[in-house]
């Protein structure tokens, strides 16, 4: 059975927590890793049986924070139960820190297509501000091991509007990760979430960010850097060399269906967007009661598919496919969003071209203005 799908393996387990993450995690020391890891195998057991996807990608936490023995019986059960011969993609995130020669060689020998290394800066003083355990040395030397081993589809993930990040220290940070000639780089914007130490900070006015203007300033230089050394911008936060975009992520942006496998990892499949537990213990005793982690599950209706079509296929700098949304839901886009495309192009923020509704370069900053104005429900 060949359908369109990916699967997303989380890693909850962390030597460390960074000061702005708010994804699932937990302190590796004292945890249930083997026990997760049945569990794991357990879960992909059930979903593979659906059939085997075309993109695989193990996040986290920090898959890499994995010793060498559990990693392998991680690649072990992916292959036995997940892994597709022609698989189109499969992504391991990986910490500077926690990546080594033996765990290269253990996703080279099972197949990994892509490595993501989280660097997020290449400057010392940000990295420490932040609450990450490397240097940027440390970033660096890792890339270039991973290349040493046959990785040549690597992408770099890195952070701007950092607490004190100037212009100029962005500028530095992307002039070495341009160096290391990855022919893929993620940036985000810092976002503030809920019970994080970030959070906490500025809800004590202890956390000093730059403004919104400096933020759009450093965006835009982001765009003109990456454009210029030849990665095109294709996602709002992603830049590609050609032929090397994120096959998985695009899968998300495509709105397609998903596994989501491990504690805390959400997953949609069979038009039906669900939660596993997140705790890990609870995950593991959900798992062996039923096959799998889900503790919530909510039917996605043909509005909310509209709504997450156009919110997620406008990240896109293709945008979405006019023809395409038609045959998927029966209606025309213009029937149903008539009002609110004709409002965000009166304002310049969206345009109409090659058969496709994408932002212009004014919405590109201003992106989340135009992904409200198409929810409604």
């Amino acid at each position: 059975m060949t359908t369109k799908r990916g699967a997303y393996i989380h890693i909850p387990f962390c030597d460390h927590i960074c000061y702005y993450c708010d994804f699932n995690k937990v302190f590796m020391k004292n945890q249930p890793v083997d026990d997760y890891l049945d569990a794991l195998a357990l879960e992909m057991r059930g979903y593979g049986k659906e059939g085997r996807p075309q993109t695989i990608y193990i996040g986290g936490g920090t898959p890499t924070a994995l010793n060498e023995t559990q990693f392998e019986r991680l690649f072990t059960a992916i292959e036995r139960y997940l892994l597709n011969p022609s698989v189109k993609e499969f992504t391991v995130e990986a910490n500077p820190e926690s990546l080594n020669e033996a765990k290269l060689d253990i996703m080279k020998r099972f197949g990994v297509t892509r490595l993501s290394i989280g660097v997020q800066t290449f400057d010392d003083r940000l990295l420490k501000e932040i609450g990450r355990a490397h240097k940027a040395d440390d970033a660096a030397d890792a890339v270039r091991l991973a290349q040493s081993r046959g990785f040549d589809n690597v992408t770099l993930d890195l952070m701007f509007a950092l607490p004190g990040q100037t212009e100029a220290s962005l500028h530095e940070s992307l002039q070495q990760a341009l160096s290391l000639g990855t022919p893929h780089i993620s940036i985000y914007s810092l976002q503030l979430e809920p019970k994080t130490i970030f959070y906490n900070r500025m809800k004590s006015g202890k956390l000093r960010l730059p403004g919104e203007d400096i933020e759009a300033d450093m965006y835009g230089q982001i765009i003109l850097e990456l454009e210029r050394h030849g990665l095109h911008h294709y996602e709002i936060s992603n830049f590609a060399k050609p032929g090397y975009e994120g096959v998985h992520n695009s899968m998300y942006w495509s709105n397609e269906e998903y596994y989501g496998i491990g504690a805390g990892a959400h997953g949609y499949w069979n038009s039906m967007r669900y939660a596993n537990a997140g705790p890990v213990k609870k995950y593991i005793e959900r798992v062996r009661e039923r096959g799998n982690g889900r503790v919530s599950e909510h039917p996605v209706t043909v509005t909310e598919k509209m709504e997450e079509e156009m919110f997620l296929g406008l990240r896109l700098m293709k945008g979405v496919g006019i023809k395409n949304f038609k045959e998927k839901f029966g209606e025309s886009i213009e029937h149903v969003y008539g009002e609110q495309i004709a409002q965000l192009m009166r304002q310049e923020l969206l345009t109409e071209r090659d058969g496709r509704l994408a932002m212009t370069q004014k919405g590109i900053f201003l992106g989340n203005n135009v992904f409200e104005a198409f929810l409604i429900s």
